[in-house]
């Protein structure tokens, strides 16, 4: 791998109970989140490909241990979405690097499918940053009860010089959703929307 990782953190939430009642089966989220070098950090490069192999590489990574964490088969997870936070010395063009020219075909590869887009978000940040990773189911984007986010946080990451990249997947929408749209059974799955 090109990447130089610090240390990885894998993250699960069950929700059991929302607002006195009871969620059966329990809805389950799990993020891996990566802390690495920034080969940039600190100056301009026109030439971004090395951050773009990393997202690649991480994608597959990341995507694995989240899916583990949850005990489930990859084509069993719902939703899922990726985040990065760059330290100060960093621009938010390295985690778009990482983020989105390679990342996604990985993460669909270990989920078995994928047509939607994976929703992300990225910023510039210091150490023990709040990371929100949104949510969105994996096959079909207008399918609201997936609507979600997953809020992760490492107490010493990014430092200055470093990229917190994150994956995330569950094996459900929210806790009791009910808002209406598309529900989960009526997905096609034929053009990332429906």
């Amino acid at each position: 791998m090109s990447a130089i990782i610090r240390k990885i953190v894998t993250v699960v939430e069950e929700t059991q109970m929302e607002m006195g009642r009871q969620v059966s089966p329990p809805t389950r989220r799990a993020a891996a989140i990566a802390v690495i070098e920034n080969p940039f950090a600190g100056k301009y490069v026109e030439d971004l490909s090395p951050l773009i192999a990393i997202g690649e590489e991480l994608g597959e990574l990341l995507s694995k241990r989240a899916v583990a964490a949850l005990g489930i088969d990859g084509s069993e997870a719902q939703s899922y979405g990726k985040a990065a936070a760059v330290g100060e010395n960093g621009e938010l063009e390295h985690a778009a690097a990482i983020l989105h020219p390679k990342m996604g075909a990985p993460v669909r590869k270990v989920l078995g499918k994928g047509a939607a887009l994976i929703p992300s978000s990225k910023k510039r940040s210091g150490p023990g940053t709040t990371l929100d990773i949104p949510l969105g189911h994996k096959d079909a984007a207008f399918v609201r009860s997936h609507f979600d986010g997953m809020e992760v946080q490492i107490n010493d990451a990014p430092r200055a010089n470093e990229i917190m990249v994150a994956v995330a997947v569950t094996d459900s929408g929210r806790p009791l959703p009910r808002v209406g749209g598309l529900t989960a059974a009526e997905i096609k799955g034929e053009d990332g929307l429906r």
